[in-house]
């Protein structure tokens, strides 16, 4: 059903002009682009394929825009993101990439921590944090029978780490995923989890000292790969993981 599209996207790219290259591009997103519809618990659990999680800080106005996060989810065709400062300019993303997204902004502020799948996302909620400066709270969604929460915590070392265990403690699913900017730097003992992101930095603290405060920690589940990436327009680099599910994970999840 995509020969047409691949036709006139060939064509394209051989006419001149900025408007002609980019409508060639889109139509290469979309003739690539897996049907709507997948996505569900069955296909989160293929051992072949696993699960693509990318969590990043996109830094509110002045760091990463939809677009770049748009072409990061698509050119690495990413399942489920995780955010953090995200403004309501993110809002627009299911118009770019499909799936769906929630996202509540942190009290008084114009940014928070949101979740978008390509799955589509239900029982969204948010869970209050501890807090006694900046109130937190994490952002939670089920995603074809996992649970995710995207964080962003507090800078208080003892804050954040009681934070994480709230976090944790609102995943009730055999299948979870807390992904986000801990600020946190150490190890951190998170009851049934098991933390498997990059340990690269991901951060520098006033452009100098390497940090490694974007973590993910996982329930249920093995990890094929981590990574960090460039930060593009961010000052946080995103992380990306491929994980998989263990044996039955997803069967009790879906039960």
């Amino acid at each position: 059903m995509f020969s047409p599209l691949t036709n006139l996207a060939g064509r394209l790219r051989r006419a001149d002009g900025r408007v002609v290259s980019d409508l060639a591009r889109a139509l290469e997103r979309l003739r690539r682009r897996r049907p709507r519809g997948q996505g569900g618990a069955a296909e989160l659990g293929d051992p072949g394929r696993g699960l693509r999680v990318l969590s990043w800080n996109v830094l509110r106005l002045t760091g990463a825009s939809c677009a770049e996060l748009a072409w990061l989810i698509e050119r690495h065709q990413v399942d489920v993101a995780l955010l953090q400062e995200a403004t309501v300019e993110f809002e627009e993303l299911p118009l770019r990439v499909g799936g769906g997204l929630v996202r509540h902004p942190l009290p008084d502020r114009i940014h928070g921590p949101a979740i978008w799948a390509r799955a589509g996302v239900s029982d969204a909620r948010c869970v209050p944090l501890f807090s006694l400066a900046i109130r937190r709270h994490a952002v939670v969604a089920d995603v074809a029978g996992v649970d995710f929460a995207s964080v962003h915590l507090s800078h208080g070392q003892l804050m954040c780490r009681r934070q994480a265990r709230e976090a944790g403690g609102a995943l009730a699913g055999s299948a979870a995923v807390i992904a986000g900017d801990f600020n946190m730097v150490g190890p951190l003992r998170l009851d049934g989890f098991r933390e498997v992101g990059p340990r690269a930095p991901t951060h520098y603290a006033n452009g100098l000292l390497p940090l490694r405060i974007d973590r993910c920690f996982v329930r249920g589940f093995a990890c094929r790969s981590a990574r960090a990436l460039d930060p593009g327009g961010s000052d946080h680099r995103p992380i990306l993981l491929d994980l998989a599910a263990l044996p039955g994970t997803l069967a009790r999840a879906a039960a």
